[in-house]
Order: C-alpha cells, then sequence, then structure tokens
C-alpha cells in the first residue's frame, strides 16, 4: 500500500548488480535459445557443442579447471558468461579476443592466481574477487576499458599505485575481497582508490577486525563492510580504519553487514558516525553479544537522517531493556527501522522527537507500545506490522497524541474489535490505514479514523459492510480481498470511493446498480469469486461493457461461473441470457400476446375452414354411434342389407329414378334411397348413417345441384368417414354434369379433395357410349353379388 520512504537507502551495490544484468539479459530473455544454463552440472570442461548463437551462457558451479580460446571462440554473439565457483588457476583473456560483444563476465571463486592481460572493449562487469592473488590483479590493458563500470578483485597485500592503470575510469562499484589479507608486522599498507562511486570491502567472517591497510578514496558515495567481528579491544581498530574513509563530503551511504559486536562497541560505532557526513546509516545481519548495560551516547548535532537495523540477533539474556531502548528512542535522526529483531517494546521519547517515520516490523510489540506518548507529534508514518497487536481500540489510543500521522500499518497482528459503542479514539490526521492479516470481523467499521483514504482490510473475518456506516465519506481506496463477503458493497457509504479491491470473497450475485452508485470508480478488482451464472448476473456484466476497459482489473480471466455446473468455469463474458427469460413482466405480456394471436388465428381458421359445421357432423356422428352401442348384440351382427345407398339431389332424381335404380336392380343389385328405406321416427343424420353402413357401396351422383344440396354433403361426408372406419372402398362417385372447381364451396373441402383424388365414372352424354358405363357400374358390385344375394332377404 505504502513504499518504506527509506528505500532510497538501498545497498547501491546490490541495485547495481541486479540493474547490469537486468540490462545485459533482458533483451533475450524472450529468446530462450539464445540462454544456456549448465549450472551446478559437475561439468569438468566446457562442452563443446554449445549453439553459436548463444548470448547468456552460465557455467557456475561446476569443477571447470581450464579455458582454452577453441571453447569459446565460436560463440561470437557472447554477452553474458558466468564462471564463479570452479576451479580456474590460470586465465589468459586473450581468450576472448572473438568475443567482441562481451559485457559481463563473473570469474568469482575461483583459485585464480595469475591473469593474463587483454583488453576486451566492450567489457562492463568483470569479477575476480575470492581468488588466490596476492597482488591487485592490474594491469595497463584494463586502462582500455571504458566501459567498465563494476570491477571485483582479491588481494592479500597491497601497494598505494596498484589501481592507478585505471583511476581515469569512472566506476560505479569497486568489490574488494579481503578475505585472505593480513596484517604485516611493522609495516603499514596503502592503497589511493580513485573515481568509483561505491566500495565494498569483504573481510574474513571468522576473525576479529584487524585490517589497518589505509584507504583513501576520492568521490565515494556509497561504502559497504561485510563481515566485522570486533569486540571491546579492536573496536579501536575499525574506528581507525573508518577515519580515511569517512573523510569525503561525498558519502552519505554506510552500509555494515554480518557484523558481531558488543553493545559497548556498537555505541562507540554510533557515536563515531553520529558528526559524520553520512545520511543514511544501514546494519543487516547484526548479532550483541557479551552484554548490554547502560552507556553514554551524546545526540550532538547530525546530518544523518536515517538508521535501519534488520536482523538483529541478542545473545545477551539478562541486560537492562532500559538501557538498550533508550538509546534508540532518543535519537535525533527523522527515520528508524528497527525490524526483524527481538525487541518487546520501544519507549516514548523523554523529549519532544525529530522522527517522521518509525519502522518496527517483525517484533514482538504488545499493546502497550507508545500510551499516552506525546512527544511524536512530528511522526508522519509508523509500521508495527508483524508484532503481537490484539485490541484495535488501543491502537487507535496510541495515536491520539500523534499529530502528524498519516499512515499507519498494523498489519499481520492478532487485532480484532468486539465493542459494538463505536467510541474508538483515533488521530484525525490518518489517511493511510493498513488493517490487513489480522481477525477483524463487521465490527471494524465502527471503529476507524474519520478522514482515513485508504484502507487496506484484506485477510480478515469480514462477512459484510455494515450500511449505516457514516463516518468514512473521505475513503477512496478500500482493499476487502480475501474475506467472507457475500455482497459487492455500493458507494452509499462510500461517497468517493475509486478504488475497490474484493477479490477472493463469496460474492455470488453483485448488485446490479453498482456502477451507478459508485459513479467516481476507476478501479475494480472483484476476480476469483464464486459467481452465480442467473438472471441477476446479467445486468452487472452489461454494466461491465459500460464502463472502460481498464476500471474493471483482471477481466475477464479472474472473472468465471461458479454456479449452476452447466456453467461452471465459463468465463462471465462468454456467459448470455436473453432478456425474455429474465424479465417476469416481459415474459407474461409476450406469452398473453402469443396466446391472444393464436386465439384469433384459430377463429380465423375455424371460419374459413367451416370448422363449425365439422363439429356438427362430428357429433352427430358420435351420438349415432353411441346410440348404436344400445342396439342388440344380434342385430348388430347382422350383414349387409343393400348393394348400394345412392346420395343425389331432388333436382337429379328424375335421371336416378329413370336411368340409374333401373338399370341396377335389373342386374339384381339392391338399392337403398332415403324415400322408400329410411324408417319414420328417427332423425335424418342416424338414416343417412343406417343406410351407409347398411350397403356396401355408397353412390353419389355429383352435379351442380349436388354441390349446392347440404344433406348431400352430410351423406358425403358420412360415407367417407365409413370408409376410414370400415376399412373398405365403398364409395362410388358418379359426374352426372361438370362441375367446375371455383363452384364448390370452400367448407365443403373433402367434396373437392375428393374430386382432386379419387377416379369418378362420368355419365356420357352420346348413347353409345352407355354400354360401357353399366358395365363399369356393375363391374363395382361382382366380388360381393353373390354373397349377398344367397345370404340376405333385403325387404321391399
Amino acid at each position: 500500500m505504502t513504499k518504506d520512504k527509506d528505500s532510497t537507502v538501498r545497498s547501491f551495490h546490490f541495485v547495481y548488480i541486479m540493474t547490469l544484468i537486468f540490462v545485459t539479459i533482458i533483451q533475450f530473455s524472450d529468446e530462450s535459445e539464445f540462454v544456456v544454463d549448465m549450472s551446478k552440472l559437475g561439468l569438468t570442461h566446457v562442452p563443446k557443442d554449445l549453439p553459436p548463437e548463444t548470448k547468456v551462457l552460465d557455467l557456475s558451479q561446476n569443477n571447470i579447471s581450464e579455458l582454452h580460446l577453441s571453447d569459446v571462440s565460436f560463440l561470437s554473439g557472447l554477452k553474458v558468461l558466468r564462471l564463479s565457483r570452479n576451479r580456474i588457476q590460470c586465465l589468459d583473456v586473450s581468450i576472448f579476443k572473438f568475443n567482441q560483444d562481451l559485457e559481463y563476465l563473473d570469474l568469482s571463486h575461483n583459485r585464480l592466481q595469475k591473469v593474463s592481460c587483454h583488453p576486451i572493449m566492450s567489457l562492463k562487469h568483470l569479477d575476480l574477487s575470492f581468488n588466490d592473488f596476492d597482488a591487485l590483479p592490474i594491469c595497463k590493458e584494463f586502462g582500455n576499458l571504458t566501459q567498465l563500470n563494476f570491477l571485483g578483485l582479491s588481494a592479500t597485500k597491497f601497494q598505494q599505485l596498484d589501481l592507478l592503470p585505471i583511476a581515469h575510469l569512472h566506476l560505479s562499484c569497486i568489490l574488494l575481497d579481503l578475505e585472505g589479507y593480513y596484517v604485516k608486522e611493522n609495516e603499514k599498507e596503502s592503497l589511493q582508490i580513485l573515481n568509483t562511486e561505491e566500495l565494498h570491502l569483504v573481510f574474513h567472517p571468522n576473525n576479529f577486525f584487524s585490517v589497518q591497510v589505509n584507504l583513501s578514496v576520492n568521490s565515494l558515495r556509497c561504502l559497504q563492510l561485510t563481515n566485522i567481528k570486533l569486540n571491546d579491544d579492536n573496536c579501536q581498530v575499525l574506528l581507525k580504519f573508518l577515519t580515511e574513509l569517512t573523510r569525503g563530503p561525498n558519502l552519505l551511504n554506510f552500509t555494515l553487514n554480518h557484523i558481531e559486536t558488543t553493545w559497548k562497541c556498537l555505541i562507540r560505532a554510533f557515536q563515531f558516525l553520529w558528526p559524520k557526513p553520512i545520511e543514511y546509516l544501514n546494519i543487516y545481519n547484526l548479532t550483541i553479544v557479551e552484554s548490554i548495560d547502560e552507556e553514554d551516547f551524546t545526540y550532538q548535532k547530525t546530518t544523518l537522517k536515517a538508521l535501519k537495523m534488520e536482523h538483529v540477533i541478542n545473545r545477551v539474556f539478562l541486560f537492562s531493556q532500559t538501557a538498550l531502548y533508550t538509546v534508540f528512542s532518543e535519537m535525533n535522526i527523522m527515520m528508524l527501522t528497527i525490524s526483524d529483531t527481538f525487541f518487546v517494546h520501544m519507549l516514548c521519547p523523554q523529549v519532544p522527537s525529530t522522527f517522521k517515520f518509525l519502522n518496527f516490523t517483525q517484533n514482538v510489540f504488545t499493546d502497550s507500545v507508545f500510551q499516552n506518548c506525546n512527544t511524536l507529534a512530528r511522526l508522519e508514518t509508523l509500521i508495527l506490522q508483524k508484532n503481537k497487536l490484539k485490541d484495535l481500540f488501543k491502537v487507535g489510543l496510541m495515536t491520539k497524541d500523534m499529530l502528524s500521522l498519516e499512515i499507519l500499518d498494523v498489519s499481520w497482528n492478532s487485532l480484532e474489535y468486539d465493542r459494538h459503542d463505536g467510541n474508538c479514539i483515533w488521530v484525525g490526521s490518518i489517511v493511510v490505514l493498513d488493517l490487513s492479516s489480522n481477525i477483524l470481523s463487521d465490527s471494524v467499521f465502527r471503529c476507524l479514523p474519520p478522514r482515513v483514504k485508504v484502507l487496506d482490510l484484506h485477510n480478515n473475518r469480514i462477512r459484510s459492510i455494515p450500511k449505516d456506516v457514516t463516518s468514512l465519506e473521505a475513503l477512496q481506496e478500500l482493499n476487502v480481498a480475501f474475506n467472507f463477503l457475500v455482497h459487492l458493497p455500493g458507494c452509499g457509504t462510500f461517497s468517493s470511493l475509486s478504488v475497490l479491491i474484493i477479490d477472493y470473497n463469496s460474492v455470488s450475485n453483485p448488485s446490479a446498480d453498482f456502477f451507478q452508485s459508485c459513479q467516481k470508480i476507476r478501479s475494480l478488482k472483484a476476480g476469483n469469486n464464486p459467481f452465480q451464472c442467473t438472471c441477476e448476473l446479467r445486468d452487472f456484466i452489461q454494466g461491465i461493457g459500460q464502463v472502460p476497459s481498464e476500471v474493471v482489473e483482471d477481466w475477464p480471466d479472474s472473472y468465471k461461473c461458479d454456479y449452476p455446473e452447466s456453467y461452471k468455469g465459463t468465463p462471465l463474458k462468454d456467459f448470455h441470457v436473453s432478456q425474455l427469460s429474465c424479465n417476469t413482466a416481459l415474459l407474461i405480456v409476450t406469452i398473453g400476446v402469443t396466446g391472444l394471436l393464436v386465439a384469433v388465428t384459430v377463429t380465423v381458421l375455424c371460419i374459413y375452414l367451416d370448422l363449425p359445421w365439422y363439429l356438427r357432423m362430428l357429433c352427430q356422428w358420435t351420438q349415432t354411434r353411441h346410440r348404436a352401442r344400445n342396439v342388440p348384440l344380434a342385430e348388430l351382427q347382422r350383414t349387409l342389407q343393400f348393394h348400394a345407398f345412392i346420395s343425389y339431389s331432388e333436382h337429379d332424381s328424375a335421371w336416378v329414378k329413370n336411368e340409374l335404380v333401373p338399370c341396377l336392380e335389373k342386374e339384381d343389385i339392391k338399392i337403398c334411397l332415403h324415400e322408400r328405406n329410411f324408417v319414420p321416427g328417427k332423425s335424418i343424420v342416424e338414416n343417412i348413417i343406417n343406410c351407409i353402413e347398411k350397403s356396401y357401396k355408397s353412390i353419389f351422383v355429383l352435379s351442380p345441384n349436388f354441390v349446392q344440396s347440404e344433406w348431400c354433403h352430410y351423406e358425403l361426408y358420412f360415407a367417407h368417414h365409413n370408409l376410414f372406419h370400415e376399412g373398405s372402398n365403398n364409395l362410388i362417385l358418379i359426374l352426372l354434369e361438370p362441375i367446375p372447381q371455383n363452384s364448390i364451396p370452400g367448407k365443403y373441402h373433402k367434396l373437392r379433395a375428393l374430386m382432386a383424388q379419387r377416379t369418378y365414372l362420368e355419365w356420357p352424354k352420346e348413347k353409345s357410349k352407355h354400354g360401357l358405363f353399366w358395365a363399369n357400374i356393375r363391374a363395382a358390385f361382382n366380388m360381393k353379388l353373390t354373397l349377398i344375394t344367397k345370404n340376405d332377404d333385403v325387404p321391399t
């Protein structure tokens, strides 16, 4: 959420090395075939099958003892070569004469005793440290390395002008390995170091500091000493060694790494450095031994801005805590960092303090720290993460007199707030508050600074954000990731909210009007939640599509359906559901309109197709069939009584009675006519049905008059229905007179169909053709004529 204000005091050496490595490698990182890593393989020589296009070659941590021209001459594009931690004893730099692009050469931690020089004009990084050189391996050819930035060297003895050949070069860093250096009796060596911004001296890790060489430097800005072992006796040796190194006005950054010392010697070192022009003092991996007693320390005027101490080990078990903590609490500097130590407390300064930045990360501070402390009025940033704080109310109370405090970080503690009165006391100046990785619940929103703008609550136990919170109008950034929230909070409570991080929660149906209520939102991170892909989510997805793409972070990769199973894993951008299925009112209207259209359509079709008429016919048929079920079984089983039932129009009766009937009866064909065979007392429909059922065939005399007769159409309808009911071909159509197709009414579509599909007999006008016509009529009765004649007595 916030950067450490004293990040500028990080080791210049480390930053430089990392920057150089990235600069030389990053341009090839996207082409893996240019990078060859063969480290830790136990190689005894350089492989011969390396790709010629190799640009980065790592052969570190092997057992290579010799280098030859043929090993690297074919790698014309080689830029980075790492050969550290091998067994190389002798090196002829001329083997790299064909590697004109070589920029980075690491030969540290070998057994080099001799180097034959050859200028490599492109070289920027040359590390020969941690080898077995007696004298510094510098030759006049090194003076031509005009692009050289980093130089690592080893030696056991010095001469003042050893570095003269490179005195004109402007180096960024010199690493000087003094692990093998030893003190010469009755002889004090000196070495002049020119034009380097950083000097890193590494001493033997197990020997007490005893180096008495006189090092003079120009334009030195950063000094780092590694492996310093001190006691009360040799403490002055270190201070004397530092006298010349810290004389220059440009030295701003001083770092001690891996230092073992007594408390008394540490205080003497502080007192020595306090008046120096150093602005940033860093101590890493400090071990305090022997005893911790109260020591006099004069806080004189100093240019020191920041003291950083990381990873402190205390091997003193019984000591005065006041003696320890007072030294730091009374320091007259702006920034103090003491992290990863054994400190259980920190005293409140006795006088108004100059501290603006305090960082006590990873200690064991409790809720009692800085309580009732009114001397930290200038403090702007306080970091207490990874301690033993438990009560949020007491944390707020701690800040009440820190009138300038703007940034407070109490993350990674065990904070909780179980009060519900909301009477927390905070200093009103806090604008950035980090409460992440605690055990806070929903009630935390009732105990927050009133003017906080950036609030980090991720990784807590929050299940909901109360809607009645009214004291956070200034809040602009809220991080509630990794909690248990089930709803996306609106901005009614947070009217100024512009950044919301709520990923990794339990949000399944985010509010559809979120983007409407949060008009100022410019960044939303809500991915990795168990989204339910239903209609409720549809409007939220549409809302995402209406805001600029940079507003919703990690979209669409982190936004996927979790329910229902059929959509699980589907990106929200690919989830689609119709407006009709999600809008109940629209669905009802659509169904109603559709139903109405169907009803109107059916009504029109019924009228057009004369469906009422067919319904009446079907009703008559059903009633007749129902009455037939009540007739005795013996009567129902009687055989056919007629060969044919003749249906005709009264206007055609003359032809029927004078031509058709006499001709058929002459051939012993029994005819059923309505005027002589209908049974009195029965309905006309019932008589029609009975006659049709008792007749082997039904003869229809078709003419324009037939078409106009409704009763004729009844008879045709029931005869056709009987055709399908009995499964026989019992219709004979006689076309007495031609019938125009357009003269048949639309409601008689059965007649239209029969005229189009069935074969009919046409009454010829020529008398010579009458014989053939009657022959066809008789042929229709031949199959059952004998059967009916033998078995039936037809009543007259």
